[in-house]
């Protein structure tokens, strides 16, 4: 189940991936699991990991969905893992943590925890691939991306959540991050689409995102703080596209 790949195939099998999936938009299917495995100890993947649409759930000390910032998460990838055909249900602890670059292709969280996953390279060149895939139910964030790099989330189906994407407001080492969003189907209520540092130097760009029930446009499409690393609740500076920071045009968003 676990085989070692070269950086050249994950990038490939991404880009293909990719291609196909704005061809086709972003699934709203929610696939059915085949079978179901509980896990009691975070799951360590390097190389690719395929789940064969298996559903995961914590139990023990992972038999958490809270809010708590000290869970572990089911799956923990190392530098380069690609981890494809998951089925997260609940509790689903703390998600997927990526300790470096990564690929989550075809990932579903039915109910996300504290976070869906954690992006934690500490590299500039990181990038972390988020290929296909759902998460719904998120009180607060979907992609915390704590690390250094690039994020990049596209053909994604979100419902039900606080926001999608956000580059950590307070952590106590800070980075430049870049954040793209493209062919997103996002289905309301939802808070935010993703939230970027601006005086760290973060962007975020977004393309082919459709947004469903939410006709008053109460969602916040890109956010821009200023963030910091001392603990505190970073300050909210504005919202919307402004050409340097929040990058897209308003036939980027589309309304249904």
């Amino acid at each position: 189940m676990i085989a070692g790949v070269t950086a050249l195939g994950i990038t490939g099998a991404a880009l293909v991936t990719t291609s196909m999936l704005s061809t086709a938009g972003a699934s709203s299917v929610w696939p059915t699991a085949k079978g179901s495995k509980a896990v009691s100890k975070t799951i360590s993947v390097s190389g690719t990991y395929d789940g064969k649409l298996t559903k995961f759930f914590g139990s023990g000390s992972l038999g958490t969905s809270d809010q708590s910032e000290n869970q572990g998460p089911i799956f923990e990838l190392k530098d380069g893992a690609v981890l494809k055909n998951v089925i997260i249900g609940t509790p689903a602890a703390d998600g997927v943590h990526c300790l470096g670059s990564c690929t989550l292709q075809n990932v579903w969280w039915l109910d996300v925890g504290e976070d869906a996953a954690t992006f934690k390279g500490k590299a500039s060149s990181a990038k972390y691939n988020v290929i296909g895939g759902g998460a719904q139910k998120a009180s607060d964030k979907v992609f915390q991306f704590n690390g250094a790099g690039k994020l990049s989330i596209t053909g994604f189906h979100v419902e039900n959540f606080g926001k999608l994407a956000r580059s950590c407001g307070n952590c106590k080492t800070q980075y430049k991050r870049t954040i793209v969003l493209s062919d997103i189907d996002a289905t309301a209520p939802g808070k935010a689409l993703v939230g970027i540092n601006s005086n760290f130097g973060d962007t975020a760009t977004l393309s082919k995102i459709r947004v469903t029930g939410d006709t008053k446009k109460k969602l916040k499409t890109c956010v821009r703080f200023k963030g910091n690393s001392s603990g505190k609740e970073p300050t909210e500076l504005g919202t919307g596209a402004d050409g340097t920071f929040c990058r897209f045009t308003s036939s980027d968003i589309t309304y249904k």
